[in-house]
């Protein structure tokens, strides 16, 4: 197979979609890792008890112009391994977002194979709605020494892979574009060249959350998805500017259980910052 043959997907575990409630529950077993990837000032502030924290920048390479990038191993695996990362454990992540960088964080989980995942819906926010317990006090947990690897690697596309499916016969990606629609559309530039992917299809992350309801996940979100032609029998790659609102995609995608849900992590920094992309305007 060639680096821009697309490889087929694998087989991925279900995300269990938890309420505060429901978590609240399960705190005190061994067996569970909560994981908050919250502002870390919102952190220092109070948290889900018990919960270790992963600041959003840790998820990312930060090298310009595609910042946004999966880092290298070694950091991914240091960040996990510091938070007491075990494969045999539940891990639970949440933001103060919506679920963008939770989001980002579940697929870096997915990358690596962990099998047990679950998102908190609605966050810290729907966690403060519910007034259950918070902590002020940093967790520190003992740290792990796992040694971690992408199992997983047709989770992540290239943008050589998408040049390559949109020059083909027959394309087999659907691109989802979780960016605004000025930034679609190419009125909003923030990057050398504005616009979108040829055929890609324009829903806006924030437009998968019900802010009546904490930014939980809306539960028409299936159907809305079906009817922009964004289904579950679509091979679908999402992207952002960065892979961070498109972390909640991603999300989203596979708490409806998506069996083949991918991310560009390049996003729109890496594709708008080169010449050779093909752009729609």
């Amino acid at each position: 197979m060639s680096s821009t043959e697309l490889p087929c997907a694998s087989p991925l575990p279900a995300v269990e979609l938890l309420e505060p409630e429901q978590l609240l529950t399960r705190l005190e077993q061994s067996d569970v890792l909560v994981l908050d990837v919250c502002n870390p000032a919102t952190y220092q502030k109070l948290h889900v008890p018990g919960a270790v924290h992963i600041a959003p920048g840790e998820l990312v390479c930060g090298i310009p112009p595609a910042t946004g990038m999966l880092p290298a191993m070694e950091q991914v695996q240091a960040v996990l391994n510091r938070v007491g990362y075990n494969p045999d454990k539940l891990i639970v992540v949440y933001d103060d977002e919506g679920g963008g960088w939770a989001g980002r964080l579940l697929w870096t989980l997915d990358l690596i194979g962990h099998q047990r995942l679950a998102y908190l819906n609605g966050g810290l926010h729907a966690w403060l709605k519910a007034r259950l317990p918070v902590q002020e006090q940093t967790v520190a947990v003992e740290a792990s020494d796992f040694d971690l690897t992408i199992t997983n690697p047709q989770l992540r596309v290239s943008a050589e892979q998408i040049i390559a499916d949109l020059a083909s016969d027959s394309p087999a990606i659907t691109i989802w574009d979780a960016r605004s629609p000025g930034e679609y559309t190419g009125e909003k530039q923030f990057a050398m060249r504005a616009g979108h992917i040829p055929g890609a299809i324009n829903f806006e992350w924030t437009m998968g959350m019900d802010a009546s309801r904490q930014y939980r996940l809306r539960e028409d979100m299936a159907q809305v998805l079906e009817e922009l032609n964004l289904g579950p029998d679509k091979t679908i790659v999402t992207h952002c500017q960065t892979h961070h609102r498109s972390g909640f995609t991603y999300l989203a995608a596979r708490l409806l259980g998506y069996p083949d849900i991918r991310a560009y992590d390049g996003s729109w920094s890496e594709w708008g910052n080169r010449q050779d992309t093909p752009i729609t305007t």
